[in-house]
């Protein structure tokens, strides 16, 4: 063979590694990327989702997982630039999310968060008692004042939309504003410390503290339920089928509705940190009314 020939053959084999070297992944090759707002310690969200992700890639059969954000608007953020394919968002940040991902979906909701609420906690010293009615919400003008983090639903939207229903404006407080605690946990701290008289967070988180003997009643205690709204919820992104398969959507969307405590020991400890008892189905719809209020609100432009 002459050394024209070699090279012709040589090129060509070089050419046949490169294409295939540089060939898109395959739907087994694909990652499912997850994460949350993070609206609790992260050593419970690490707890939490990184189960979770196990429990995904046993049920659907693809590598998934869990990536921390540091606040609620890099949630939104890792969204809107497709580096998260799916998140936990709370009603506020999905709307957020969703109108900059045109297409995105809804997936689910826990059996709760239809009809979630908030609760307001008050250290005992403040001498505040419990709140009966909206109008009495006037009694906290003056009071030190923390909601959670500025784009949250339960510790901030929601407070501040009936606050604002009662006639109390945010720089009604002391120091004429709010703080903002960051997370609900923080929220609970804060109080409990006394650099807060009063603080809005979700009631769920309230409940689990509480549970887990984490809260001094003594000390702190529920002053008032708001009313109820829609919150948490899953949003996926709008390219999951081209990446993983056509179907691939819905499959979540049955696995997370397929979720039962007595199905297997890790689904059970999975619905337990999420204080739930099952998930449910959910749309886009279910948030209307926090998109109105996000808009009143100037948190939704």
């Amino acid at each position: 063979m002459d050394i024209q020939n070699q090279i012709k053959k040589l090129t060509c084999y070089s050419l046949v590694i490169l294409i295939v070297g540089s060939s898109p992944k395959t739907i087994a090759q694909q990652r499912l990327s997850i994460g949350a707002i993070p609206d609790q310690s992260p050593e419970r969200l690490n707890r939490l989702f990184n189960l979770l992700s196990k429990e995904i890639e046993n049920e659907l059969k693809v590598p998934v997982k869990y990536i921390p954000v540091t606040n609620y608007t890099a949630a939104v953020s890792a969204f809107r630039t497709g580096s998260i394919d799916l998140i936990w968002f709370g009603g506020l940040t999905g709307v957020q999310a969703r109108n900059q991902r045109p297409g995105a979906k809804v997936i689910a909701q826990r059996d709760i968060d239809s009809k979630f609420r908030s609760v307001f906690i008050a250290n005992k010293s403040s001498e505040l008692k419990q709140i009966r009615t909206m109008e009495d919400l006037n009694l906290l003008k003056g009071k030190r004042f923390t909601f959670g983090s500025q784009n949250s639903t339960s510790g901030r939207l929601m407070p501040q939309y009936f606050l604002k229903q009662a006639g109390v404006k945010i720089n009604e407080f002391a120091g004429r504003s709010p703080g903002f605690s960051g997370s609900h946990d923080t929220t609970i701290a804060l109080v409990q410390s006394g650099s807060y008289e009063v603080g809005a967070l979700n009631e769920q988180v309230w409940k689990i503290n509480k549970k887990e003997k984490r809260i001094p009643i003594s000390k702190i205690k529920v002053i008032w339920r708001t009313p109820t709204y829609h919150d948490y919820h899953w949003l996926a992104q709008p390219n999951l089928d081209e990446r993983f398969g056509n179907g691939f959507t819905d499959k979540l969307k049955i696995f997370f509705i397929g979720m039962k405590a007595n199905k297997s020991e890790s689904q059970r400890k999975v619905l337990d940190l999420f204080g739930a008892k099952r998930f449910v189905r959910a749309s886009e719809k279910d948030y209307s009314k926090i998109e109105q209020i996000g808009r009143e609100l100037g948190k939704i432009k």
